[in-house]
């Protein structure tokens, strides 16, 4: 069984983004490591990209400031080769098909089981254009994680029967950001996920409070949460850690509530 798998299992998950190098991987690291201690299940890392279509305002200055700062897809390599000494939750990358392009498909990849990382997020990615990294993902056993957003309607049944680790449910259209509240039939998509695979599926894009990542595992398999952390590096800068630690614990209780 894979890592994501496992950290779902007999579970609800709760899955925090951090964006790697924001405001330096040093205290991203203090970041990941206070967000395991405090009950995050699998742990999704952004590698900083100059145009991240998906993002909201908030993750995209994040990008910006962490590019700024001398962020190199190498030295978040180094980085997680490092986070792995002690860090024993599922990790993944969340970046753009650019990155990998740029990297080498089969270097990206490689370097990505080498290093630990247990699957990649591309939201950039069309299901049809999969086959471009699907088969080196599957040579490395790294998840390629599937998304499937309210528009995907009458593909989500054919997106769920090939998706592997986990599968990324976009809660609203637009990009990544804080919502008072999520209006899709979130239920609605589950069903159809879940009529087709065992892959286990979470909820992310717009949540940021309790009672959202509650309602949110309650309807899937877990919850993920973006922006509202980044809002709290933003706010704390190098001090972030313990408060992103109690913010952690906090949406992980309401989701072991659901």
């Amino acid at each position: 069984m894979s890592r994501i798998k496992e950290a779902f299992q007999d579970k609800k998950a709760f899955i925090p983004f951090i964006t790697c190098g924001f405001p330096d991987l040093e205290t991203t690291g203090k970041i990941v490591r206070a967000a395991q201690e405090n009950g995050a299940d699998l742990i999704e890392l952004g590698i900083p990209f100059s145009d991240p279509t998906a993002e909201g305002p908030v993750i995209q200055g994040a990008n910006v400031k962490a590019l700024e700062g001398g962020v190199t897809t190498d030295k978040i390599f180094e980085f997680v080769r490092e986070l792995r000494k002690d860090v024993t939750v599922p990790m993944v990358f969340m970046t753009y098909a650019n990155v990998v392009f740029s990297y080498g498909p089969e270097r990206f990849i490689s370097t990505c089981a080498q290093v630990g990382i247990d699957g990649i997020i591309l939201p950039d990615l069309p299901f049809e254009e999969k086959d471009e990294f699907d088969p080196i993902c599957k040579k490395y056993e790294v998840d390629l994680v599937s998304l499937i957003a309210p528009t995907s309607e009458n593909r989500i049944a054919m997106i769920a029967k090939e998706a592997s680790g986990f599968i990324y449910i976009v809660s609203s259209l637009g990009v990544t950001g804080v919502r008072s509240e999520i209006t899709t039939d979130i239920g609605a998509m589950v069903k159809l996920v879940k009529e087709n695979t065992d892959v286990p599926c979470a909820v992310g894009f717009g949540i940021s409070k309790p009672e959202q990542a509650r309602k949110m595992a309650g309807l899937s398999d877990g919850a993920i949460v973006g922006s509202a952390i980044i809002r709290i590096i933003e706010q704390y800068g190098r001090e972030a850690a313990p408060y992103v630690g109690e913010y952690v614990k906090s949406m992980k209780k309401a989701v072991l509530e659901s």
